[in-house]
């Protein structure tokens, strides 16, 4: 099939590049003329594993292109996604204007009948918005589609190649034809498309995010209730987890969500609702818990230096929200750096992929590490705030005679607390006993 994706962003391009991998002709649009251009020249614009491979095979076997000429790229496909930012606005909810405006330049450029289709998490009601531009603008028949994004930073080219679920809102017989045939070989194991109506579809984007993003916050409750009472977490985290009806995952407890969807998809969700009178009580909580969250290391460190860290000198060990990824939008690590440098404190920091989008957003306003080891250099306490993989088994001989002193705030629980206990450590974790 032929197909254009219009926007290049972490959706857009995860979602051309794994299209063009089924043997689509895919041509991603985009109006940035310098990213277009790295990407001819075979620049992957964001890190994501797994995703190069999947980018340069397909440029090389003509599958996969990418210009900034909206016309050439929409002229022969049968299927368009629109895959555009959906920022929050200073109320909360998602701003459209990107949507409306590709949906409005779409509709005076084509001349026979295309599936437009809503890949961007989008409030309810927005297929009927994204529909009411082309009644204006076209004689032309076009279905306007919902089919939200299910991808997880770091995992996003399994995640589309092996999805749990697709799930399409239409109510068009032709549209749900050619969708079906377009993910087909994507679900051969048997895993289902959903058909439904555009609203539902919509809604259920927003509610499967805010939904972990609760079970999240939920965990990080019962974590902070746990080093009041003098309970284990990893032991409460295994005792419900092992209940079919809760499950394991997004079980583990930290410094709170961040990224580019569940701060934003919770906000426009609870936005929704107050639109149409409804006070979304959990999803409220929700916010106001993981806002807090954030520094409850800085709580920590504070609380051990008796709330003067005028002077100190901290490492930081991961920036990115998560870990394999490079995106730093809500992340965690950016609140923590702020509010210790706010306190007098410094920093030098480090981490596998993030540290260049950090730079060019905060500058030098702490230092920058060649590797994990450089960053303990005269620090006071080492911080642990993302879980990449390098982080779990570290040299602890080489910890100990870099840092000043045996001192580690954990932000994700990466040890074990009776490893810690006999190496001598002052070991803070999240919702653990503390160790002297």
């Amino acid at each position: 099939m032929k197909i254009a994706v219009i926007g290049t962003g972490y959706v857009g391009l995860v979602t051309g590049t794994c299209l063009a991998e089924t043997g689509n002709d895919v041509i991603c649009v985009d109006i940035n003329e310098a990213k277009v251009k790295k990407m001819q020249d075979g620049q992957v614009p964001i890190y994501e594993p797994g995703l190069d491979l999947l980018f340069h095979r397909n440029i090389a076997q003509d599958r996969l292109k990418f210009t900034t000429d909206l016309a050439m790229a929409i002229k022969d496909a049968q299927i368009i996604f629109m895959a555009l930012p959906t920022p929050p606005g200073g109320d909360g909810a998602a701003d459209l204007s990107y949507i409306l405006g590709a949906a409005k330049d779409i509709s005076k450029l084509i001349t026979d009948y295309k599936v437009i289709v809503n890949k961007s998490t989008v409030p309810v009601g927005t297929a009927d918005k994204v529909r009411a531009v082309f009644s204006e603008n076209t004689d032309v028949e076009v279905d306007v589609v919902s089919n939200p994004e299910f991808l997880r930073e770091g995992v996003a080219v399994e995640d589309f190649m092996k999805p749990d679920r697709v799930v399409v809102g239409t109510t068009s017989e032709r549209a749900k034809k050619l969708m079906a045939e377009l993910y087909g070989p994507y679900v051969r194991q048997g895993n289902p498309i959903l058909f439904m109506d555009e609203r539902s579809s919509e809604l259920t984007k927003y509610a499967a995010n805010s939904f972990l993003a609760t079970k999240i916050t939920f965990m990080n409750e019962i974590a902070n209730l746990c080093e009041l009472v003098g309970a284990d977490v990893d032991a409460v985290r295994k005792g419900i987890g092992s209940d079919s009806r809760i499950g394991k995952r997004f079980l583990f407890p930290g410094v709170g969500y961040g990224g580019s969807c569940f701060p934003k998809d919770v906000q426009a969700l609870v936005k929704s609702a107050d639109e149409n009178d409804y006070h979304f009580a959990i999803l409220k909580s929700v916010m106001d818990v993981n806002e807090k969250q954030k520094t409850i290391l800085v709580e920590k460190v504070l609380k051990y230096y008796a709330n003067n860290v005028q002077g100190k000198h901290f490492a930081l060990w991961g920036l990115a929200f998560k870990p394999e990824t490079d995106d730093i939008r809500e992340a965690p690590a950016l609140y923590i750096i702020d509010a210790l440098i706010k306190h007098g404190a410094t920093l030098t920091v480090f981490d596998p992929e993030a540290m260049a989008n950090v730079k060019a957003l905060i500058g030098d306003k702490v230092n920058y590490a060649e590797n994990a080891y450089d960053a303990l250099e005269n620090a006071d306490a080492l911080l642990i705030v993302t879980e990449w993989s390098v982080f779990r088994n570290p040299d602890f001989e080489r910890l100990e005679s870099t840092l000043k002193n045996k001192v580690i705030f954990d932000g994700r629980n990466l040890y074990d607390l009776e490893k810690m206990i006999d190496l001598g450590y002052y070991y803070n974790s999240i919702g653990r006993k503390q160790i002297n």
